[in-house]
């Protein structure tokens, strides 16, 4: 459903919810960057409603560590600090691992249905070199997973960790096909798992895949510690 669509359906019901779920996804797929001022004029006429939601999406998405309120100055995009990025792939590392053993132990055909067209799509993505959708079929991949636990809490908590990472991982984001063919074929594998219901399988493929996204954040920071400019 798109936007304007769910806009119309839920106008007189959860106005603010719609508006900060909105402004989260603006933020995740980086059409708000970190940085940013949130401007309540602007985005109130680029939604089409008044300033009060967004006011009270601003708080919502400040509860989730989205954006930052300075004072005398408004609202901020936050900007996510390296080490703070690194602490929480620490955490996601753990969470991942978890994550791939619950799953593996109650997949059901609906969930293993949802799953192979989440994989098909981003096959057809990597023939396509469409890095954009394929980098939301990888997010939507990941957050069915987490959804398919069947513990809400776990899924709220893995939704705010990448919520959080999409503030920093915008540098190290898949960037070309060959990485993103790689991709594709860890998240067969794990996908393989799953079908197979292997637990330790899972577990350990996703927590791999969790510590590699962590090295390459390394990788960039370590790139920008010794650029010139840093020097």
């Amino acid at each position: 459903m798109t936007f304007t669509a769910a806009l119309n359906v839920l106008k007189h019901q959860s106005l603010p919810t719609l508006v900060q779920e909105e402004l989260e996804r603006m933020i995740m797929e980086g059409r708000l960057l970190p940085g940013e001022q949130l401007r309540e004029v602007a985005l109130a006429a680029l939604l089409g409603v008044s300033r009060g939601p967004i006011r009270e999406a601003f708080r919502g998405l400040e509860e989730k560590g989205l954006v930052t309120t300075v004072k005398n100055c408004g609202v901020f995009v936050r900007k996510l600090d390296p080490l703070e990025a690194d602490q929480i792939y620490e955490v996601r590392e753990a969470l991942e691992a978890l994550i791939g053993d619950k799953v593996a132990h109650r997949i059901d055909a609906a969930g293993i249905s949802a799953l192979t067209a989440i994989v098909e799509q981003m096959a057809t993505a990597v023939a396509g070199a469409d890095i954009n959708h394929y980098t939301a079929l990888n997010f939507s991949f990941h957050d069915a997973l987490a959804r398919l636990t069947g513990n809400p809490k776990l899924h709220a908590t893995y939704q705010r960790l990448v919520a959080e990472l999409s503030l920093f991982r915008r540098h190290t984001y898949i960037h070309d096909e060959t990485s993103m063919a790689l991709s594709l074929a860890e998240h067969r594998a794990i996908f393989d798992a799953i079908v197979a219901r292997q637990p330790a399988q899972v577990a350990q493929l996703l927590r791999i895949h969790a510590s590699d996204s962590r090295a390459r954040l390394h990788q960039v920071l370590d790139t920008q510690n010794h650029s010139p400019e840093s020097s």
